[in-house]
């Protein structure tokens, strides 16, 4: 049975530990895939959709070498691995968009890092690890 594995990757410790985590996972799980996503979202002054998307596409220029890297640690140990980068042109919580990736590419379990926000910063910032726990049509599983 196909089983697939989303990781929400950021660049973070916890993202990392998200990676880590995922390969655990897979191992020795015959067809396992795993998918890592970043979501770059709106960013620069909301006044100049211009500026924004181009430090949009600034951003996701600079996680590509991330990902690439991602690809050969996954390769080296045999694990089929599939790295994306998705600009999200509109304001959205990037967990709202981790969320649809996972419904439209039939993600069996999502790993997220969360950043250990406190229920009043969640109330006010929100966040994304909450926003995928809540939006989310699988399994979660946040690293701490």
């Amino acid at each position: 049975m196909k089983r697939n594995i989303l990781v929400a990757y950021d660049r973070s410790n916890l993202s990392e530990k998200a990676l880590q985590e995922a390969k655990l996972q897979a191992a020795g799980v015959p067809e396992t895939e795993v998918h890592v996503v970043s979501i770059v979202t709106m960013a620069g002054p909301g006044t100049n959709a211009k500026i924004s998307e181009n430090i949009q596409y600034e951003m996701a220029e600079n996680l590509r070498p991330d990902m690439e890297r991602i690809n050969r640690e996954f390769d080296a140990e045999s694990i089929p691995v599939y790295t994306d980068i998705v600009i999200a042109h509109n304001n959205r919580n990037a967990g709202t968009k981790i969320c649809e990736y996972a419904d439209e590419n039939a993600i069996d379990l999502i790993i997220a890092g969360s950043r250990g926000l406190g229920a009043v910063k969640k109330l006010l910032l929100g966040s994304v690890s909450y926003q995928i726990v809540q939006g989310s049509n699988c399994p979660v599983l946040i690293m701490k």
